[in-house]
């Protein structure tokens, strides 16, 4: 057995190798296991590398740290390039409030970490590590340890005060959650109605009265109107079609519009005359012409429609066909002439049986053509991550510079990439499975190194007084902002609790907390609001304590 023993304890590539792969294999084995209906799911890989750490399991430093930048790298930026598509649009709907409470709870997590620093013997190192463990954030721990060593002060410390904390800041947004549904939150206060980051678009009808339209073209129309909108039907003289950019409207004209919920005030004014609720449509039937029609979906999978506009390929023009919705990621947008294509978009299509044969090889709906992984974007915008996140920022005031890091630039790099990429007609397109894979794979990487730097003191730190003290304290930073910022969202910000919920989750970077939400409240808002707040809030949070270093060891 001395070759197996050898395998394991001499540093060489195969050994580190070896070593990660076993401390990931059980920790996401063991992370499935769920214990009271919360399972810390792949941040057991983080236990198991103390674990492993403790027993005296090691590999080469220069190997661990080469992998848990590496691993933390992939993770951010994967999470950024799924994110990207949406994440402007959810800002501009919303969002923007939304984020403005999660950076809110940053920052009063933050001050009182450093007021804890004034009435306790733990130093600024130390307590920046318990931040990161009561809050969950990992990637926040990354730029602590290079924001350290840059200084050239001892990180290993902060990565315990993280391990230790950890546990309960997991639970400690679970029990902050409970404490305020069951003292402080009304039934009144939690609302089952579905949210999305995007406006979903709506059918309204509207007559023509305006004079000012008179004789235009919708294509006129549409570039003069400053809203977006896409007139499905006309009914004219008793007939109902599907109109042409072309097509000129006159007065008395009845329209079928999709828009924006935010647009209506704005078309009615257009076009003059909305129907009301309770008008007779019965001698209208928008139907009608779908009768003598087929509907269809399509896959954008053609890589030269990647980043262009819909109204660029000019269907209903060429083809008498209606593009009534596209679906992104499963959310619908409003099909605009102006709104960008990208690869894995799912077009609507009403039309003839014998035009939808013509468009469907334009189009490509070849749906294996998207299970080609696309790699050359992802080590693209990896390169840009690294590059971005090494660029000094001077900050007047600040002596030394500071930077995004290998936490931060990579994720705003996937953010760009993910949102301007097919602009650039650069195929980001990736499956869910696959981003996942590879999210996972740079987290599992990023637990395992740091478990094993934090294992080998971690049970001397936990078992004597400092270490029952850190892990006092990270509760106490989990649990009381969470309970202050979300009773303030609710109460003072009239926010149901869902949404309040999701932005807690979201802002502490705690998707088990997320969980225990989704499983015992209605609807979908926490899990929307959660994807709107996380990035930003990781993102400042990365920042935030880079900050802290800079000014204050």
């Amino acid at each position: 057995m001395n070759w197996f023993t050898n395998l394991l304890t001499e540093h060489n590539a195969m050994q580190a190798l070896l070593v990660l792969s076993l401390i990931s294999a059980v920790g996401i084995g063991l992370g499935k296991i769920k214990l009271g209906g919360i399972s810390l799911g792949v941040t057991f890989v983080f236990f198991v590398g103390i674990l492993a750490g403790h027993i005296g399991l090691s590999i080469d430093s220069s190997m661990l740290q080469y992998a848990e930048n590496f691993g933390l790298v992939l993770f951010v930026y994967s999470l950024g390039l799924q994110v990207g598509p949406g994440f402007f649009s959810s800002l501009a709907h919303g969002g923007i409030r939304l984020n403005i409470m999660g950076l809110s709870l940053a920052l009063l997590t933050l001050a009182m970490a450093l007021s804890l620093t004034l009435v306790t013997p733990v130093n600024i190192p130390d307590m920046m590590g318990i931040f990161c463990g009561a809050t969950t954030n990992t990637p926040a721990l990354g730029a602590v340890q290079q924001a350290l060593s840059q200084y050239g002060i001892e990180s290993d410390t902060a990565a315990l005060g993280c391990a230790v904390t950890y546990p309960l800041g997991v639970i400690g947004v679970i029990i902050a959650i409970i404490v305020m549904r069951a003292f402080f939150i009304r039934k009144r206060e939690i609302s089952d109605a579905p949210v999305s980051n995007l406006p979903r678009p709506i059918n309204t009808e509207f007559e023509v009265r305006n004079p000012g339209i008179f004789g235009k073209s919708i294509e006129q129309i549409a570039r003069a109107a400053g809203c977006h909108f896409v007139i499905s039907r006309v009914w004219r003289g008793g007939v109902v079609s599907i109109p042409t950019s072309d097509l000129i409207l006159q007065e008395h004209d009845r329209l079928l519009v999709i828009s924006a919920p935010a647009d209506l005030d704005a078309l009615l004014i257009l076009f003059g005359e909305q129907e009301p609720d309770d008008w007779n449509r019965s001698d209208i039937d928008w139907d009608s012409v779908d009768r003598l029609l087929v509907s269809r979906s399509f896959i954008v999978t053609r890589k030269n429609l990647n980043g262009k506009t819909l109204g660029s390929l000019r269907l209903r023009n060429l083809y008498g066909v209606n593009i009534s919705r596209v679906y992104r990621s499963g959310m619908p947008l409003l099909a605009t002439p102006e709104l960008r294509l990208q690869l894995g978009d799912k077009i609507i299509v009403v039309g003839e049986q014998s035009a939808m044969e013509k468009i469907e090889p334009m189009i490509g709906n070849s749906v294996n053509v998207l299970d080609e992984p696309n790699l050359v974007p992802v080590f693209i915008g990896i390169v840009l991550g690294v590059i971005l996140g090494a660029l000094p920022i001077h900050i007047p005031g600040m002596s030394l510079p500071i930077s995004l890091g290998l936490a931060g630039g990579p994720i705003i790099m996937g953010i760009l990439v993910g949102t301007f990429g097919p602009r650039l007609h650069m195929v980001t397109y990736t499956t869910s499975s696959a981003n996942l894979m590879l999210r996972a794979i740079g987290i599992a990487l990023f637990l395992a190194c740091l478990g094993l730097e934090a294992g080998e003191h971690f049970f001397d730190t936990v078992f004597r007084t400092e270490g029952i003290m850190w892990v006092g304290l990270g509760f106490l930073l989990t649990v009381v902002p969470v309970i202050i910022m979300g009773l303030i969202t609710v109460k003072l910000m009239k926010t149901d609790f869902g949404t309040a919920t999701g932005m807690l989750c979201g802002s502490m970077a705690n998707p088990m907390a997320l969980d225990y939400a989704n499983s015992t409240l209605p609807g979908d808002r926490p899990s929307v609001v959660y994807a709107t707040v996380y990035p930003l809030s990781m993102f400042a949070r990365v920042i935030l304590v880079q900050v802290v270093i800079v000014l204050f060891c």
